[in-house]
């Protein structure tokens, strides 16, 4: 096997702004592992508050050597000695799993949802996200995209919140998740909104306070009229365990938990614990998104529009018809190249 990788910046097509910072970029890694005349495609993605860099991503995946495993279907030794290298790293590690189970699929002949015996038709509709924003944008956002969506995916946080729902209420009238992103920072106001939002037609929240404040999380969730997702409480499959009863779901992003090896663990996890489950990205191409999305037939939740938000997508691969995901049916991920 031959491990290639580049950088490769994303473009945002519009600026993206949280609780927390705001971007028009997002520095990506390009990963391809060829092997007997198949090529599988993986990257890393590398919001700011995952630490990780192109440097940091390079310089990990320069160490990881291939050529010691003979068989790429090895996947849990192959990857077991990725997660080995360092203790940190995870989106790096994710770019390798994911061009691994590209490879895979190509190899097998099938995509990975059918490998992993579940029914395309059962994948939801992905949300689509409107970032923090002055009302006339956000009404211009929610306008260019209510259309083509059955649901929409809300930034809140920064003290706008009311103002953000009212200016999306005068175009649309769609079901509404938010997104905290840890900027509410007192359990009591931050439940008195939740069950304004509720009113306002809100179905889910993720993350509404840091995620070091655990009890004040499960205070909300106890008395939440709407399920709460952890998110940047939960990012491998070792931390579930502490979530139990302090969410009713989790928020898995491919970045985070490794790749698609460690993220089918924690969907299982999760649903032996009772937990919701929520498929998450970041802004990525249509390779990470579409990796994603072939466990989205078992999720409650789907939030896969970070290929959405770019302008310079590499690849064809999951699409979006009548709001709902659309898994390809083609081996390994199903990508083609643009």
């Amino acid at each position: 096997m031959e491990l290639k990788f580049f950088p490769y910046e994303l473009q945002l097509r519009h600026t993206f702004t949280v609780a927390s910072y705001s971007r028009t970029t997002t520095p990506d890694v390009q990963v391809e592992i060829s092997y007997d005349g198949f090529t599988g495609y993986g990257e890393a993605s590398m919001p700011p508050y995952l630490g990780q860099t192109v440097e940091s991503v390079c310089s990990f995946l320069s160490k990881v050597d291939l050529g010691r495993f003979s068989d790429p279907f090895q996947i849990e030794d192959i990857l077991a000695y990725v997660d080995s290298l360092s203790p940190g790293d995870t989106a790096a590690k994710a770019a390798v799993d994911i061009a691994l189970h590209d490879l895979v699929g190509k190899l097998l002949g099938q995509p990975w949802w059918r490998i992993w015996g579940l029914d395309a038709a059962k994948a939801p509709s992905t949300t689509f996200t409107i970032g923090i924003d002055t009302p006339e944008v956000v009404k211009a956002k929610t306008q260019e995209c209510a259309g083509q969506f059955n649901i929409l995916k809300v930034k809140v946080g920064l003290g706008t919140d009311a103002e953000m729902i009212r200016a999306i209420r005068e175009v649309t009238d769609l079901p509404l998740a938010v997104d905290a992103n840890q900027g509410w920072k007192d359990r009591q106001a931050a439940l008195d909104e939740i069950f304004w939002l509720k009113e306002n037609g809100v179905v889910m929240v993720e993350q509404p306070m840091a995620k070091e404040r655990r009890d004040d999380n499960a205070w909300i969730t106890e008395h939440s009229p709407i399920p709460v997702y952890a998110d940047e409480a939960v990012q491998r499959l070792a931390d579930i365990e502490a979530l139990k009863g302090a969410y009713d779901g989790i928020n898995i992003k491919l970045m985070k938990s490794t790749g698609m090896r460690e993220a089918w663990k924690m969907a299982t996890c999760a649903r032996a614990a009772g937990m919701k489950v929520m498929l998450g990205c970041m802004t990525e191409t249509s390779c990470a998104v579409t990796a994603a999305a072939q466990l989205s037939p078992l999720a409650d939740f789907a939030d896969l529009d970070g290929n959405l938000l770019i302008s310079n997508d590499r690849f064809e691969g999951v699409l979006v018809r009548g709001g709902k995901l659309v898994l390809p049916d083609r081996p390994g991920l199903g990508l083609k190249l643009l």
